[in-house]
């Protein structure tokens, strides 16, 4: 296919919502032909469609529709498999050992008669935020550095500067400020009610709606460029080249669509408080597991509508990450200082849920998710023998008895 490419098409954060990909399929293969079709980062992770399939479905749209990507902190082992490291830009993610860019820093295409570089970078909470053993030997130098590099390399022979972000609207707007020779940046990770365009200087911040609701779009107008944001819309079927991929999804959505029980109350024909939810949770590992202390991220589940009847995709919408359960022993310096153990926590994974509260003094050891105790709290562990996903099962449901459902 002989492409003529008019402007810039970024989603960010689908998060494997493809429950609902149709409309997303659908416009991104319409757009194609005249569109350069990006990602900015975390287009896995997030459903039960990746929980079964493991990033195969999304490697397929990727590979199908889009032409770059920006590595996201969820999925980021994904993002260096063969078919989609070729797709991935990033300025400023390293190799350890000798100092060399992960992925290839830059790519220039041809938009609307521009020279135009297409970049990436994700930022150090971002990158932080990855399971330490999916990051070791890496690490990230300043987004501002590496982009200043970039345009020391190549301004004189680039016409336009396009930023894919991972690093967050607001930080964005402060990438904007120290890099004032960017064009466009697409923001992502952030998950915040901002979306722009936002105007700093000559720059343009714009972001897309995100699980797979939507994107930005951004194209030169006169000596500029203009961005605007736009919902995919509905759409009657997919075009022919995609049925079998929209079949792939539809078999696995009647997968989820399995009865797990009836949902309990309080629970029951709302959308789930997740803070409520994990207070309950984090009691009953208390009491039940004997735990002297529990100690839980917020952000480790995700809110969603229930019915009457939870199924393995409500579960999983809920629980999407498949964390394990683990006894974790404190170094004495966080068990000597509980107060700032958990401040240090919310600094870097957020509003936490702890049982019993307040914490008791002198607790050397706690229950919380692998994640929590191999990226913060030094690894020391021993296995709970229970998923936190069973565990927010038993609280939003009782099983079917035999015949039922």
């Amino acid at each position: 296919m002989t492409r003529t490419l008019m402007r810039v098409v970024a989603t960010t954060d689908v998060h494997s919502a493809l429950g609902d990909a149709d409309g997303l399929l659908t416009h991104l293969h319409g757009l194609r032909p005249t569109s350069l079709i990006a990602d900015c980062g975390d287009f896995f992770e997030g459903t039960g469609y990746y929980h079964l399939g493991k990033g195969i479905l999304e490697r397929e749209i990727l590979t199908t529709l889009y032409d770059v990507l920006a590595p996201g902190n969820h999925g980021w082992p994904h993002y260096f498999e063969p078919g989609l490291h070729e797709l991935t830009v990033c300025a400023n993610a390293r190799n350890n050992a000798d100092g060399k860019p992960l992925f290839q820093r830059i790519r220039i295409a041809d938009i609307g008669g521009r020279q135009v570089a297409v970049t990436a970078v994700i930022g150090r909470q971002a990158f932080d935020a990855i399971p330490v053993g999916q990051r070791e030997g890496q690490h990230v130098i300043d987004p501002v550095v590496a982009l200043r590099e970039l345009l020391l390399e190549h301004h004189h022979h680039v016409d336009a500067w396009m930023v894919l972000s991972h690093c967050g609207f607001e930080a964005d707007l402060e990438l904007a400020r120290a890099c004032p020779f960017t064009d466009v940046i697409f923001a992502g990770h952030c998950h915040s009610e901002l979306y722009g365009p936002a105007h700093v200087g000559d720059t343009l911040v714009v972001k897309g709606a995100e699980l797979a609701a939507g994107y930005a779009a951004a194209e030169p107008v006169g000596s500029g460029w203009a961005a605007h944001t736009r919902h995919f819309p509905q759409t009657a079927g997919l075009p022919d080249s995609l049925t079998a991929l929209g079949k792939k999804i539809t078999d696995m959505g009647r997968a989820l669509a399995s009865p797990l029980g009836t949902v309990n109350e309080p629970y029951r024909n709302t959308t789930v408080d997740r803070r409520q939810l994990l207070a309950e949770v984090a009691s009953r590992l208390h009491t039940g597991l004997g735990a002297d202390a529990v100690i839980l991220n917020e952000t480790v589940l995700r809110p969603a509508r229930l019915g009457g009847v939870l199924t393995l995709g409500d579960l999983l919408a809920i629980e999407p990450f498949g964390n394990q359960l683990v006894h974790t022993f404190l170094p004495d310096e966080h068990a000597a200082d509980l107060d700032g153990l958990l401040d240090y926590l919310r600094m870097r994974s957020g509003a936490l849920v702890t049982a019993p509260h307040p914490l008791p003094a002198g607790s050397r050891s706690v229950l919380t998710t692998g994640y929590l105790a191999d990226t913060y709290l030094g690894g020391r562990t021993h296995q709970a023998g229970l998923q936190l996903g069973d565990a927010v099962r038993h609280v939003l449901s009782t099983p079917p008895a035999e015949g039922d459902l």
